[in-house]
């Protein structure tokens, strides 16, 4: 899976918006302005008239250079004289130019490189962004957020051993992950969330994608299963686009690993997930894993090297409780 038509004609659609949306903006700053001060106006009509008349010399032949000359210096008056009458009546010199999003494609998504014209920096990042959106459609994310989180279900009765309730570990996690997704940065810290089945990790790791993408990052959330079939997929597949898709989920804002060990894993596989983690982390680019594995289990299926090298550059939060689940079927 990489880029399809669809992404980079959703994408180009969205440029071409930002475009009409600066040209339309301009246009309008010109015609309140031309209501206004009616004399602008009149001298544009004038600076345009003189590119006609300096086409009109050229044709008639004669002192071409002297007659274009003496034209551009009124023209050039005039441009000066409007800015000062912008400027004196409360706008921008440049107010006429239309504000690109990006000033060096000026919104067409193209710039010239080396005598060839290739795709501008901006049509770039906002390809992920479109490709992200596309990838977390069908994701569960707007349904668990921070506030329909409950901590009722999470038992008072103090555990012998640790001496802190379920209820009170878990409103730890909870005030953790709130103030994670608040100040969230792509230099954010990665997170290994494990725990027994039905104890919020999921919910959770989404109220954190909600608030985070929220605030303008991009999030790839996708359960474990889904990224193994598709790395392993890819091992084999000559598919160009399939190397832009791993290259999205090592460069995106936040990267969500939902239900690890739930997969049928595979030699393959486990080298292009460790592979994957591992560019992030040299991008230190953060993730967020959900696992239901002990320690042990997970060194086993990952190697106890991976594990220590997530465990000592991630914060582990180890979920405590009942199964949600059930409690809320009874």
């Amino acid at each position: 899976m990489g880029y399809s038509k669809e992404i980079y004609k959703a994408t180009k659609a969205k440029m071409e918006e930002r475009r009409t949306n600066a040209e339309r903006k301009a246009d309008r700053i010109r015609e309140e302005v031309y209501r206004r001060v009616p004399q602008i106006e009149q001298l544009e009509k004038q600076i345009s008239s003189c590119g006609i008349l300096a086409v009109r010399a050229v044709l008639n032949g004669g002192d071409v250079k002297s007659a274009t000359q003496d034209l551009k210096s009124k023209s050039l008056a005039m441009q000066n004289e409007v800015k000062k009458l912008l400027v004196q009546n409360g706008y921008d010199e440049n107010c006429f130019e239309p504000q690109y999003s990006c000033k060096f494609c000026k919104d067409t998504g193209y710039v010239e490189k080396d005598g060839r014209t290739v795709y501008c920096n901006c049509f770039k990042r906002l390809l992920v962004a479109t490709a992200c959106e596309e990838l977390n459609r069908t994701a569960p994310l707007r349904l668990s957020t921070f506030d329909s989180f409950n901590l009722d279900y999470y038992s008072h009765q103090v555990d012998k051993e640790s001496g802190v309730s379920p209820y009170d570990k878990m409103q730890k996690i909870y005030n953790f992950c709130v103030q994670y997704a608040k100040t969230f940065t792509t230099n954010s810290k990665s997170i290994l969330m494990r725990g027994g089945t039905g104890l919020g990790k999921t919910h959770l790791s989404l109220a954190i994608a909600n608030e985070v993408t929220r605030r303008g990052f991009g999030v790839i959330y996708v359960s474990a299963p889904m990224l193994m079939s598709t790395l392993s997929n890819m091992h084999f597949s000559k598919d160009s686009s399939d190397s832009e898709y791993f290259d999205m989920l090592a460069k995106c804002d936040l990267l969500i690993i939902d239900d690890l060990g739930t997969e049928f894993p595979n030699q393959f596989s486990t080298t292009q997930f460790y592979n994957l983690c591992n560019s992030r982390m040299l991008l230190n680019k953060p993730f967020i894993i959900n696992t239901n594995l002990s320690i042990n289990e997970l060194e086993k299926t990952y190697t106890a090297r991976f594990v220590s090298r997530i465990y000592g550059e991630g914060i582990r939060l180890n979920f405590v409780g009942d199964d949600i689940r059930l409690r809320k079927s009874l």
